[in-house]
């Protein structure tokens, strides 16, 4: 028996699917190496920031024995739900740019425009998206425009990103394509 779960593909790997803000800009000229080196640290941080956030649902456990382990989940929920409410006053104070949908992976980027002007095929650019409310700073990366051949969608080759950092957005990707299986699962058993 398979999951009815569509698998999304961008440059023949899986790719993350959302509605989330984010914004390119072009670029002059290339970034330079220090810049580069600085925005993969923070990127590096930022992407294992989110997957500590997420693993918080999967560390339950079954060990009805253990007699903290009730006591830990209270306090895990209430630090989540603090993340979450404290996510929802730096979204409304920062000026983030709109959510729209896009699907991204290590290799590209593929979002949906509205009225944007969209830079042209080969224009250098910068790309930020803001993976969670509660994290102020987006994931910043650098690619190329490329030609869809649809006027309501834009599309990016990313550059090549360090391994660590390339690593993590998989694994982003992949634990995002898990829940998303794990969804349709148990709506089918309802």
């Amino acid at each position: 028996m398979s999951d009815q779960v569509d698998t999304i593909i961008l440059h023949q790997e899986l790719a993350y699917a959302d509605s989330l803000p984010m914004r390119v800009l072009p670029l002059a000229e290339p970034v330079s190496p220090h810049t580069l080196t600085a925005w993969t640290d923070r990127n590096l941080r930022l992407l294992q920031a989110c997957a500590a956030l997420e693993e918080h649902g999967q560390a339950e456990t079954n060990d009805d024995a253990a007699p903290w382990s009730a006591e830990m989940q209270r306090i895990d929920l209430k630090v989540n739900l603090l993340l979450d409410m404290v996510g929802v006053l730096v979204a409304n104070i920062q000026s983030r740019p709109p959510a729209r949908p896009l699907r991204f992976n290590a290799q590209g980027l593929l979002w949906e425009i509205s009225g944007d002007k969209i830079s042209p095929e080969g224009t250098l650019i910068q790309i930020e998206i803001y993976l969670r409310d509660s994290i102020i700073h987006p994931l910043v990366l650098t690619g190329t425009m490329e030609s869809t051949g649809i006027e309501t969608l834009a599309s990016a080759r990313i550059d090549e990103l360090p391994g660590s950092v390339a690593d993590h957005i998989k694994k982003l990707v992949f634990r995002r394509h898990r829940r998303q299986i794990a969804g349709a699962r148990a709506t089918r058993r309802q």
